[in-house]
């Protein structure tokens, strides 16, 4: 039950992020409904087709449905508001990555997936959704343009499968690698620390 309450807390925040990137981009009640989908289901429905967790959760529970279309129209009547609040938004959605690598990683893990490839789907759980939200909104993927997104995930995802592997308890486990995952992202916003990009120009 405690894994079900992180992952659906996880998708409303992430789909709250993406129903706001809709409005910003001018699109109809649809098209706020589908960003607001694919960014709180996104990721695990990756993460459960890459780990063969089939049908992926996302189909096989209503409740996985429900919850972004809630954020979506909540965020469709409310936007104003949501707009005024981007610290709020950030800080919010800071908290889902935290929440996915937690899950994806657990998942991945009680899938039998050994470490590496664990801590892995735990990422992808966390920053899929935010890709594929960009990628449709005509945008460059955040991950890739400097932010310090898909490397906290991945730390904290890492730190949830060792402690698993160690026999820590989930609640143990999820402080410490969730914890992890937030406090380097929260800095990360409030410092503007960015990760290494090229120099220079490309062209020869």
């Amino acid at each position: 039950m405690t894994f079900v309450v992180l992952d659906l807390a996880g998708i409303f925040v992430f789909a709250i992020s993406g129903a706001v990137v809709a409005v910003r981009k001018g699109l109809d009640v649809f098209g706020v409904l589908v960003l607001a989908g694919v960014t709180g289901l996104g990721g695990g429905f990756l993460r459960d087709l890459l780990i063969g967790a089939i049908p992926p959760a996302a189909l096989a529970d209503w409740r996985y449905l429900m919850v972004p279309v809630a954020a979506g129209v909540l965020t469709f009547y409310f936007h104003p508001t949501l707009g005024r609040m981007e610290r709020q938004v950030g800080v919010l959605d800071a908290f889902g990555l935290a929440l996915f690598c937690i899950t994806g990683a657990l998942k991945a893990a009680e899938f039998g997936l050994s470490p590496v490839p664990a801590a892995l789907m735990g990422m992808v759980t966390g920053i899929g959704g935010g890709m594929i939200r960009d990628v449709l909104a005509g945008r460059v993927p955040a991950v890739f343009r400097g932010e310090l997104y898909a490397t906290p995930a991945l730390a904290g995802a890492a730190i949830v499968v060792v402690g698993d592997r160690l026999g820590f308890p989930i609640g143990v486990v999820a402080v410490l690698g969730g914890g992890t995952c937030l406090v380097w992202r929260l800095l990360a916003m409030w410092r503007h620390w960015q990760a290494p990009m090229p120099t220079g120009s490309a062209s020869v």
